[in-house]
């Protein structure tokens, strides 16, 4: 399916590009090319293939969330300078 200038002209028009003359004659056979291949894709029957949005079957592979002990809290908390109970003291910072 060839494209006329003209019609390249105005994709280029609506894609706001500034394109040379050497370069709308070089995209016409470009563009010309993409459009024959879409249309081989859109002859294609595609009637039993079903729509997928990505060409691997994915699963789920996460765990369960399960709340568990991790046994490192008073050593965090012993790197700080000070604390207060279960948490870090630290200057105001907010007046």
């Amino acid at each position: 399916m060839p494209l006329s200038l003209d019609e390249v002209r105005k994709v280029a028009r609506l894609a706001r590009l500034k394109l040379s003359d050497a370069e709308l004659s070089r995209f016409e056979g470009q563009l010309g090319r993409v459009l024959e291949h879409m249309a081989d894709l859109a002859a294609l029957d595609t009637a039993a293939v079903p729509p997928t949005a990505h060409a691997l079957g994915l699963s789920n592979v996460m765990r369960a969330d399960e709340p568990v002990e991790s046994g490192v809290q008073e050593a965090l908390l012993a790197n700080g300078p000070e604390r207060e109970g279960p948490y870090l003291k630290v200057p105001k910072v907010i007046e």
